[in-house]
């Protein structure tokens, strides 16, 4: 509720008292205007524009559609619960990318698998346990639950023990030195800011802690570590390990969860800690992947590119359906309603299910070396990569005067609530950041991101967390801002 200046509310009830009062010789007094935050902006010359009436009349009958079909909700599943795990390199990865790529034909698009090279990393035995500690019952040991991080070397077969050295930032490793980290197990026990992420900053919590999972393997073999592990990167306690991808370090590197990191640490500080460590996982011969790049030709500037996308390849604990199928079925169903609708773009549309964000960008980077002489032609490229909980607007990089520009969007989904445009100083979708950083306008579909880090990088995420309501709300606001782009009369400042 917007609370108006008391002093309005006073005029206001005056008004009919002067208007009784006044002589027919004297024209009534006009009421009080109200100030201008209580109403919204005219439009100005330049959206009305870019968005006349029948744009508008068929972005709102876009939302009409998204919000009242289970497409996307029926490709997720299938995604996730036929094809299962989609991580790169594997043969669910090929699955997944030939299956999108048959979708599409079918609605009509000009698709086209483009080959990407990939690494081929799979998962192997994982188990550690505490096997000296202090205050521990003779003859006994504590397992530890953990997972292996995308990229990791192995231990021998029948695994390694070493005592663990505890750390909760690079500068306390540093300030250990490699005679007090030579030959041990490094553990990174820096936690996940719980309290940011309920206040709706969980994507900064992320970011803040995933510097040990990314850099940390690194840092602790160069000091003569002989493996490393991290506190898993994720908001909930339910004794779920996080895995993800670590820079190369030639080391072994895990991920414990939260629970077992906060017991390491409490025996830690009793006493010396050591650990049985055993992770096999190997890194095969590269693979030949792809990308699936789908166009629904513009009827007036076929040259001019409006991108929609999300990422195909997933981790293997769980089905990928939060990371990121749930950003690949949005970006099919914005082509799916425009066929439905019989809408022709003015601009091609092009949907693009990413292959590699997870581990290493090789799908974005292969992208670019193919497209980047068309960058100047790329009006506009979406992503979503934040999951499919209820959409709150766009992360955008952009021209500042873009976001005035794009207030008739923002209108069309003030019903679903998607309305910020939120700006960015970096890219807002790693598989974009190419053409982010070459100017192109770039934008990242937004979702309450409160509950996205309990299953990310887990073997819970899965498709019974996505809700297929606030799915619909995610597909809404990514085909009306993507069919919107692609009909505006102009294309946007850069």
């Amino acid at each position: 509720m917007i609370k108006m200046p008391r002093a309005a509310f006073v005029l206001l009830a005056l008004v009919p008292v002067f208007c009784r009062c006044t002589s027919a010789q004297n024209p009534p007094p006009q009421p009080p205007s109200m100030p201008s935050w209580f109403a919204p902006p005219a439009a100005n010359p330049a959206e009305q524009q870019n968005f006349p009436p029948l744009l508008l009349q068929q972005l709102s009958a876009i939302k009409a559609a998204a919000l009242n079909d289970d497409y996307a909700y029926r490709q997720l599943a299938h995604l996730t619960e036929n094809i299962g795990p989609r991580q790169t390199g594997s043969l669910q990865a090929t699955a997944a990318a030939n299956y999108v790529a048959n979708e599409l034909r079918q609605l009509g698009l000009n698709v086209r698998l483009e080959p990407v090279t990939v690494a081929h990393w799979v998962r192997g035995a994982e188990t550690a346990a505490l096997v000296d500690y202090p205050g521990m019952t003779p003859g006994t040991a504590q397992k530890i639950v953990l997972t292996a991080l995308g990229g990791s070397t192995s231990t021998p077969p029948e695994g390694l023990t070493a005592e663990v050295v505890t750390v909760n930032s690079f500068e306390e490793l540093n300030a250990l030195g490699r005679d007090k980290v030579a030959g041990k197990i490094v553990f990174f026990n820096e936690p996940f800011d719980k309290q940011k992420a309920d206040a709706g900053y969980a994507f900064a919590s992320y970011a803040e802690a995933v510097r040990y999972r990314g850099a940390g393997p690194k840092a602790a073999a160069d000091l003569g570590a002989v493996a490393c592990l991290v506190r898993s990167v994720g908001n909930a306690d339910y004794r779920l390990p996080h895995t993800g991808f670590s820079g190369p370090a030639g080391i072994p590197a895990g991920a414990v969860t939260a629970e077992d990191a906060d017991l390491i640490a409490y025996l830690a500080a009793e006493g010396p800690v050591r650990m049985h460590l055993t992770l096999t996982p190997q890194n095969l011969p590269d693979e030949t992947s792809y990308n699936v790049i789908a166009d629904l030709k513009g009827s007036e500037h076929p040259e001019q590119i409006v991108v929609v996308s999300g990422h195909l390849d997933s981790w293997d604990l769980g089905t990928g359906a939060i990371d990121d199928g749930a950003g690949v079925v949005m970006a099919m169903e914005t082509a799916e309603i425009l066929e439905r609708l019989h809408l022709r773009p003015a601009r091609t549309l092009r949907v693009i299910a990413w292959m590699d964000e997870e581990t290493g960008g090789a799908g974005s980077r292969a992208y670019t070396v193919e497209y980047i002489h068309d960058f100047p032609n790329h009006v506009a490229a979406i992503e979503s990569d934040s999951g499919a909980a209820h959409p709150l607007g766009f992360e955008v990089k952009v021209n500042p005067a873009v976001i005035d520009l794009l207030r008739p969007v923002q209108s069309v989904l003030a019903s679903i609530g998607a309305t910020l445009l939120q700006p960015s100083s970096y890219p807002p979708g790693a598989d974009i950041s190419s053409m982010s950083e070459a100017g192109v306008p770039a934008f990242g579909v937004m979702q309450d991101g409160r509950t996205y880090f309990n299953y990310h990088h887990t073997a819970a995420d899965t498709l019974d967390k996505v809700v297929p309501v606030e799915l619909r709300e995610n597909a809404a606001a990514m085909a009306v801002l993507g069919y919107g782009l692609t009909n505006m009369k102009e294309t946007l400042p850069r």
